[in-house]
């Protein structure tokens, strides 16, 4: 692969090979006697490469961002549709998030009830928890 700093001194010495040439054609030109239909055709050959040239200068100089003109209403140079797409991930995030949350408390009132069941269906009654002795009796050791 080749580097971009070896790059730029081959263009350049490219540039002035072709700058050099052009000079020697040009002084060729000058010293021999030409009609005028050569002189002509090259003072056309000249004016495309000029105009060409200023072409090249301004598409180099022109801005990579490109304005749409489809006719279709954008916001900001990109579709409605496609801003709209964008928001797509941001829906199917919350709304998976919005699942969880609804999956998590309906998981919580299930343990809830499975307990409240439990202290239902067991033979000791619902006061006997609360009772500052009943701490004491779970803290024994049961055989």
């Amino acid at each position: 692969m080749i580097r971009a700093d070896t790059q730029a001194p081959a263009l350049h010495r490219q540039q002035a090979l072709e700058a050099r040439f052009g000079l020697r054609v040009a002084a060729v030109i000058d010293e021999a006697p030409l009609g005028h239909d050569i002189q002509e055709r090259l003072r056309i050959a000249r004016e495309n490469a000029v105009s060409h040239a200023r072409s090249a200068r301004r598409l180099a100089a022109a801005p990579a961002v490109q304005v749409h003109t489809s006719g279709t209403a954008t916001l900001g140079g990109t579709p409605w549709w496609a801003r709209l797409a964008s928001f797509v991930p941001l829906l199917v995030l919350s709304l998976g998030l919005l699942m969880v949350i609804q999956l998590d408390t309906r998981e919580q009132i299930h343990a809830a009830a499975e307990i409240d069941t439990l202290l239902l269906a067991d033979s000791l009654p619902p006061r006997a928890y609360t009772d500052p002795g009943f701490a004491e009796f779970l803290k024994q050791v049961q055989p």
